[in-house]
C-alpha cells in the first residue's frame, strides 16, 4: 500500500512538473511560430501553432527598421561590464562576510536581504539624481554602475555560500606557509570559488541583458540605447504593434540568456542550495 502511494505520489508531482514546464515553454514556442509566420497568417482568426508558410520577412523588417546590432552591441557592453565589476567587488567582500562574524558583517548581511524589498520606482529618482551630479545621464557608464550596485547583494548572498563551502583548514594551512590573507584569498580561494565566481557572473549579464526600466529612463539618445528599450519600438502609439518584426526581435535577444542558462544551470542551482545552507 505504501509503494503504491509513493508511486502514485511521484506520478503526480511528474504530472505537475509537465504541467509547469508546459506553462513556462508557451509563450516561447508561441514567440518563436510568430516570429517565422507571414503577415497573413498573423492576422488570422484562426492561428495556428506551426507557420503554414513560414519566412524570414519578419527578421529582415526588424533589422531594417531598427538598429538592433547596435543596441545589442551596447546590451554587450553593459552586461560584460557590470558582471565582471560585481564579481570582482563581491569577491573580497563575500570572503570577509564569511569568515569574520561581526556585527559589520551582520549588518551588511541585514543590507543584503532589505534591499532586494525596494522596487525600481523607488529607486529611479534618487538613481537619477545622482548620475545627473555626476553627468552620467544618457551614458553606458551610468548604466553600468546601476546594473553594478543591482546585482551586488544577489552577487553577496551567492558567492558568500560557496566561501563557508571552502574549508577553513586549507586557509589555514597557507597561513602556515608564511601567505597572508590577500595572498590566500587570491592562491587557494578564488581558485575554489572558480564555478560560483563563473555562475555569479553569468547570472549578473543575463539579469542586465534583460533589463528594462532602468535603461529606458536613464538612456535619451537612440544610438546608445539597449535591446530591451529598442524593442518597444515596435509598439505604436496606441499601442498597436508589429507583431512579426517584434517577435523576430524578442527572439533574437532571448537567444543569449537561453544559451547561458543552459550552460550554467547546475551551477546556478548548486550556488543557491550553498547559500542557503547554514555553516
Amino acid at each position: 500500500m505504501s509503494l503504491r502511494t509513493s508511486g502514485s505520489a511521484r506520478a503526480g508531482q511528474y504530472v505537475a512538473l509537465l504541467g509547469y514546464l508546459v506553462f513556462l515553454a508557451f509563450p516561447f514556442l508561441w514567440l518563436i511560430s510568430t516570429a517565422f509566420k507571414p503577415a497573413r497568417e498573423l492576422g488570422s482568426l484562426h492561428p495556428t501553432w506551426i507557420p503554414e508558410h513560414p519566412t524570414l520577412d519578419n527578421f529582415r523588417q526588424a533589422f531594417d527598421e531598427q538598429p538592433l546590432l547596435q543596441a545589442a552591441a551596447n546590451s554587450l557592453v553593459v552586461a560584460v561590464s557590470a558582471a565582471l565589476i560585481a564579481v570582482v567587488i563581491a569577491t573580497p567582500l563575500a570572503y570577509v562576510m564569511a569568515r569574520q562574524r561581526t556585527g559589520l558583517t551582520a549588518a551588511t548581511t541585514g543590507w543584503v536581504v532589505v534591499s532586494q524589498a525596494f522596487p525600481f520606482v523607488l529607486l529611479i529618482i534618487p538613481l537619477f539624481l545622482i548620475l545627473k551630479n555626476l553627468h552620467l545621464i544618457n551614458t553606458l557608464w551610468g548604466l553600468i554602475m546601476v546594473y553594478v550596485v543591482w546585482a551586488l547583494p544577489f552577487a553577496l548572498w551567492m558567492l558568500v555560500g560557496y566561501v563557508r563551502a571552502v574549508p577553513p583548514e586549507l586557509e589555514e594551512a597557507a597561513s602556515v606557509d608564511g601567505a597572508g590573507r590577500l595572498r590566500t584569498l587570491v592562491s587557494v580561494t578564488v581558485p575554489l570559488l572558480a564555478p560560483g565566481i563563473v555562475a555569479t557572473a553569468l547570472f549578473a549579464f543575463i539579469t542586465a541583458w534583460n533589463e528594462f526600466f532602468f535603461a529606458l529612463v536613464l538612456l535619451k539618445t537612440p544610438e546608445k540605447q539597449t535591446l530591451p528599450v529598442v524593442l518597444t519600438h515596435f509598439l505604436g502609439a496606441e499601442g498597436a504593434a508589429e507583431l512579426g518584426p517584434l517577435a523576430a526581435g524578442a527572439f533574437l535577444a532571448t537567444l543569449p540568456s537561453l544559451v547561458l542558462f543552459a550552460i550554467i544551470q547546475r551551477r546556478i542551482t548548486g550556488g543557491m542550495l550553498a547559500g542557503a545552507v547554514k555553516s
